[in-house]
């Protein structure tokens, strides 16, 4: 869609400088940007390319207005005002309500008329489907399942018995909501599975991605509350309880029973052992290993940046040379003495 540099101004709550009248119908990077398009500046280390961008318009800072050569919305903060301009310029897309004729729906499920189930949708016994809600093909909603209003499931979404997914949510395609939880006990030195029979309940505006794994409850529920977002291939264990408005990067794994707080930040491929508990408003950066608990809000990390390579060697080197070094420094002590 199309709209006036002083339409979008007025949605986001900016002030204009430059052609209020001009038409904006897309996005674009600085970089990249040609006129009728919008862009942002968000990092000063992409200045330089302000200076030369073509954009029809670039939402800034007041501080970088009059460096700006195009027509300039000033707002706060840029990247939240992005973020909002590509939601108004490119509505999301939704079906009418509908059931597929390849869809398969027990006769005890309930669906909202203004739902829609794709084909090859299965959808078992007493499962409740609220208003608006969108199923992609290839789904399976399992028996007694809950589907909160405006929820969208992409394609390939499997839902276990008895999970239920609060309003506005959003699930992308693989992931399996409500398997079972990783519970053994050893017999004779065999492993006996332990049936995994709680739940898994999701809150509203939670965003799960691609091929996430969220485990059933042993006994209680695993709950992930109001707000958090999840990245691609995360996998969360048995009864563990992700805190509102958390945020969990990619290839990131939680152990069971593990808390984490609210507003928290967690990288990429972070690995949290179980039965411990995070704090609110805690960040924990990316290829870190949390071992035990975190009581007070702070930046956490454990990963080791890169190096090169015959440097990394000599540092592991010396790494190897440390029990010695310790013996020799014991014995240097008790010299002393």
């Amino acid at each position: 869609m199309a709209i006036t540099v002083a339409q979008l101004a007025q949605q986001l709550g900016g002030q204009v400088v430059g052609e209020a009248d001009s038409l904006i119908d897309g996005v674009a990077t600085l970089a990249h940007a040609l006129p009728g398009q919008l862009s942002f500046l968000a990092n000063a280390k992409y200045q330089h390319q302000l200076a030369e961008t073509r954009a029809g318009a670039v939402l800034v800072r007041e501080s970088e207005a009059a460096s700006c050569p195009v027509t300039a919305i000033i707002v706060n903060d840029p990247y939240l005002s992005y973020a909002k301009a590509v939601a108004y310029l490119y509505p999301e897309h939704r079906e009418s309500g509908a059931i597929h004729p390849r869809a398969t729906v027990d006769e005890s499920a309930s669906i909202d008329p203004s739902a829609w189930v794709g084909a090859n949708v299965v959808v078992e016994a007493g499962a409740r489907i609220g208003r608006g809600v969108q199923i992609s093909p290839g789904c399976v909603i399992g028996r007694n399942v809950e589907i909160g209003v405006d929820t969208r499931l992409y394609a390939n979404v499997s839902l276990y018995a008895e999970v239920k997914i609060g309003e506005r949510c959003l699930l992308h395609s693989g992931a399996v909501i409500g398997s079972d939880g990783f519970g053994f006990a050893n017999e004779n030195g065999h492993w006996l599975k332990i049936q995994q029979i709680g739940r898994v309940i999701v809150g509203d505006d939670v965003e799960i991605g691609a091929n996430c794994a969220i485990d059933s409850g042993a006994i209680g529920d695993t709950i992930i509350e109001e707000g958090v977002k999840l990245d691609n291939l995360i996998q969360i264990a048995h009864n563990v309880r992700i805190g509102a408005h958390t945020a969990i990067a990619g290839h990131s794994a939680v152990a069971g029973s593990s808390v984490i707080g609210k507003h928290c930040a967690i990288g990429g491929a972070v690995g949290i052992v179980g039965h411990l508990e995070i704090c609110d408003n805690v960040t924990i950066t990316a290829m870190s290993l949390v071992s035990k608990s975190i009581s007070e809000p702070g930046v956490y990390s454990s990963g080791l940046p890169v190096e090169e390579n015959r440097e990394w060697n000599k540092r592991v080197a010396r790494l190897g040379q440390l029990g010695k070094l310790n013996n020799r420094l014991r014995q240097l002590e008790k010299l002393k003495r």
